[in-house]
């Protein structure tokens, strides 16, 4: 009788024995102790946040809206040749698109093609030879952009229309004029520009008797700073 509630209880001791080991290899595995080298640092971050910011200097950046400059450039004084001229202009953006623009120019007429047919005959004295014109216009950047020198280097540009009114001081008389044009603008920094431009002037004027619109054609380059 001992005997056999020994087995009974060796038994139920494998049966224990036999769970405990069924348990302990379904249960998962416990992840092991972190060393300290390892810990997580609660102020750290897989990305890193902070950008490297630039220092920008807003000085740099011409915001005045104010153009003046000189120019130089041939006009062609109809019947009466071709002229080197000389003229200065000051212009106010209004916008990024538009600005007002006056400009005054002086030169020389020559000979006209009459007195070089009849040699000793002269229809204008010196000082009514001195040629100038003023004009106040409109002008409208049509084609904003950049031009480029090689493929490296480039420059903000643009080129734009311009019309207007003014006053033609020309054989002795002031006349009404109408002028139109364009250029081109190089902007080399944000204060100082380069100009190719062309401008038109019509007028009426009388000479020998026969009046007609005079067409008096100007090509000129120059140089402008912004204050």
């Amino acid at each position: 009788m001992e005997i056999r509630i020994q087995r009974i209880f060796l038994k139920s001791y494998q049966v224990v024995l036999a769970s405990i080991l069924m348990v302990g290899l379904l249960l998962p595995v416990s992840a092991a102790e972190p060393d300290e080298d390892d810990e997580f640092d609660s102020n750290s971050s897989i990305f890193d946040p902070q950008v490297e910011r630039r220092d920008v200097d807003r000085e740099a950046i011409d915001t005045e809206n104010w153009e003046i400059g000189l120019y130089y450039g041939i006009i062609s004084i109809e019947d009466f040749g071709s002229s080197e001229l000389k003229g200065a202009s000051i212009a106010y953006h209004v916008t990024e698109d538009f600005f007002v623009e006056t400009s005054y120019a002086q030169t020389e007429a020559g000979l006209s093609s009459f007195e070089r047919l009849n040699g000793n005959v002269v229809l204008l004295t010196p000082e009514q030879r001195e040629y100038s014109h003023f004009n106040v216009s409109l002008g409208f950047n049509i084609l904003p952009g950049e031009g480029f020198i090689g493929e490296s280097l480039a420059f903000t540009s643009s080129l734009y229309l311009l019309t207007g009114l003014g006053s033609t001081d020309f054989a002795g008389e002031r006349r009404s004029t109408i002028m139109v044009g364009g250029g081109y603008r190089v902007l080399f920094t944000d204060w100082f520009a380069a100009h190719l431009a062309l401008r038109d002037h019509f007028y009426d004027i009388e000479l020998l008797g026969n009046s007609k619109t005079a067409n008096d054609l100007e090509i000129s380059t120059g140089f402008t700073i912004y204050f």
